[in-house]
């Protein structure tokens, strides 16, 4: 298995329903946390029922666009780890507290080259 791959999970976000726009996300740092959101929902068997927004994408596609950026030897290991504990966390580490500043500028490296991928595939706006 892949390093950056996640076993099979048996529940999925519903799609947006017909009709609904999509609204992208407004920064990379956002698709993350929502992407990691799910993801944790999805392993602890959680369902959502409440009112969401229809986002363009599924949380997969999000760790795709990773995934590549780690295949084309963009990001490291070291990037996607610090991306998941911080984004298991549901916060970004803080760059004014010193144990957490090296965290940050990974977190920052990582999240800068994820937007791009992102913005083309009309994830991030």
């Amino acid at each position: 298995m892949h390093a950056l791959a996640c076993a099979p999970m048996p529940v999925a976000p519903p799609a947006p329903s017909r009709g609904v726009r999509a609204e992208p996300f407004c920064s990379a740092e956002q698709a993350w946390f929502w992407t990691m959101g799910a993801l944790v929902a999805r392993r602890e068997g959680s369902h959502c029922d409440g009112p969401r927004t229809a986002r363009p994408c599924d949380p997969d596609d999000v760790v795709k666009c990773l995934d590549q950026l780690y295949r084309r030897r963009r990001i490291d290991l070291l990037h996607a780890r610090i991306l998941r504990i911080w984004g298991e966390r549901g916060m970004a580490p803080n760059p004014k507290f010193p144990p957490e500043r090296c965290d940050w500028r990974i977190w920052r490296e990582a999240l800068d080259r994820l937007e791009w991928p992102l913005r083309v595939k009309g994830i991030v706006a």
